[in-house]
Parts: structure tokens; C-alpha cells; sequence
């Protein structure tokens, strides 16, 4: 706490100055490089931090700009330019613009009918552990789709089984490819529990919740008014 103007007066006039300057004197001697040295440091570490901060947002922009020019080569149908672009992203030190990147190229071989090299793709980002969650579920639920009908059941209900419930931001995409793995698997009740939670589930689109319905009704689940009182929620 500092001192007030007079209590610093009364403390002043206790201290010898003879024995205050020696005591500075002391400890600038002993401990002044040290303080010194530390203040570089942390300036330097400050000054380093800036520079980062700086080259960090300088890096995305630029790389916003690299995924516009894909984007726009696309739709010019020059997948020889959009790929070139889309390579170099693909390595961003920018989560982001990874991700984006790496999607759209899964997507573009999905256009060609390449679903394994599709997969593999949507594969790179779901194990990437420097992404957030949100990217790798999107990825794997993408994964699975580019794969489904190569997986076993029972490889499907692993992998998406986790966001097979309701509230998760997949629930639809996964919770439809998880209830038709029971139904593979001969377990109708599971299916058509399932099936009922996704036609009662507000967040759902439309014709994903249409199919929920109608699938709900094959297996004696009677989810029509449940969707009905979604719609008008």
C-alpha cells in the first residue's frame, strides 16, 4: 500500500539517510544484474508475444483469403486451382482453416464418387487432437456416412453411439445411421426407441425427422404426434 505524504515524511525522518543509501547501495550491488536481467526477459517475452499475436493474425488472414480463392475456383468448376490451394491450407497452423480445407477436399472426392479416399480424409480430421471436438465429431460422423456400407454394425453403434443421443449436435445424422445398425443387428426395439427420439427432436431437419417418423411407424412407435408437437413448439 503506499505511503500518504505524511506518514512518508514521519518515516523519513526515522531512517538515517546515511544508512538508507547504504542499504541501496547493498542491494543493487548483490541482486541489480538479476533485476536487470529480469526485466529484459520479460520485455523481450512481452515484445515476443506482440510479434506472435501480430504474424498469428497476419497468417489468417492470409489464409482466408487462400480459401476464398478455392472456394471461388470451384465454382468456376477449376478443381485444378481450388486443389493447389486447398493443399497448402490442408497445412495450416489455423485450426480452422485446417479443418476447412481438409473437409472440402473430402467433399470434392465425394463428387467423384471416391468414397474411400473420402473417408480417409474425413479420417485425418477426425483423429487430429490439436482440433476441437465439434471438428472431429462433424469428421467422424462424415467418416462413417462415406463408409457405411462397408462397416459392420456393431462398428457403427461404437463409433457414433455416443452422439446418438438427444441434445448432441449430431443427434440426427448420427442417431439415423445408429438406429438402422439395429435394425441390421435385428434389435427393432432399440431402432424404433430411436427412431421416435430423433421425430420428437425440435433441432432435427425436417426430412431427416419425416424419415424418423415414418421408420418410427414401421417399427410400432407411433411418433407422429410427438413430431407434430415439435413443429409447433
Amino acid at each position: 500500500m503506499a505511503l500518504t505524504p505524511q506518514s512518508s515524511q514521519a518515516f523519513m525522518s526515522e531512517v538515517d539517510d546515511e544508512l538508507r543509501r547504504d542499504r541501496l547501495t547493498r542491494f543493487w550491488t548483490r541482486w541489480g544484474l538479476i533485476v536487470g536481467a529480469l526485466v529484459v526477459i520479460v520485455l523481450a517475452a512481452f515484445g515476443g508475444y506482440l510479434y506472435w499475436q501480430h504474424h498469428r493474425t497476419q497468417a489468417a488472414a492470409a489464409d482466408g483469403e487462400q480459401l476464398q480463392s478455392a472456394y471461388d475456383a470451384l465454382a468456376e468448376n477449376d478443381t485444378k486451382t481450388a486443389d493447389a490451394k486447398l493443399k497448402t491450407l490442408a497445412a495450416s497452423n489455423v485450426d480452422a482453416y485446417r479443418a476447412l480445407a481438409q473437409f472440402t477436399q473430402a467433399d470434392i472426392l465425394l463428387q467423384k464418387d471416391d468414397l474411400k479416399g473420402a473417408a480417409a480424409r474425413f479420417a485425418t480430421i477426425a483423429n487430429d487432437a490439436s482440433l476441437a471436438k465439434p471438428f472431429r465429431d462433424l469428421a467422424l460422423v462424415r467418416q462413417t456416412m462415406a463408409e457405411y456400407d462397408t462397416l459392420k454394425p456393431e462398428a457403427v453403434i461404437a463409433r457414433l453411439g455416443g452422439m446418438a443421443v438427444p441434445g448432441n449436435a449430431y443427434f440426427g445424422s448420427a442417431g439415423e445411421m445408429v438406429a438402422i445398425a439395429y435394425l441390421r443387428q435385428n434389435k427393432r426395439a432399440q431402432a424404433g426407441r430411436l427412431f421416435g427420439q430423433i421425430a420428437s427432436e425440435k433441432d432435427v431437419p425436417d426430412t431427416l425427422r419425416q424419415r424418423a417418423v415414418q421408420m418410427a411407424g414401421v417399427l410400432g412407435v407411433d411418433a407422429v404426434g410427438q413430431s407434430e408437437d415439435t413443429k409447433t413448439q
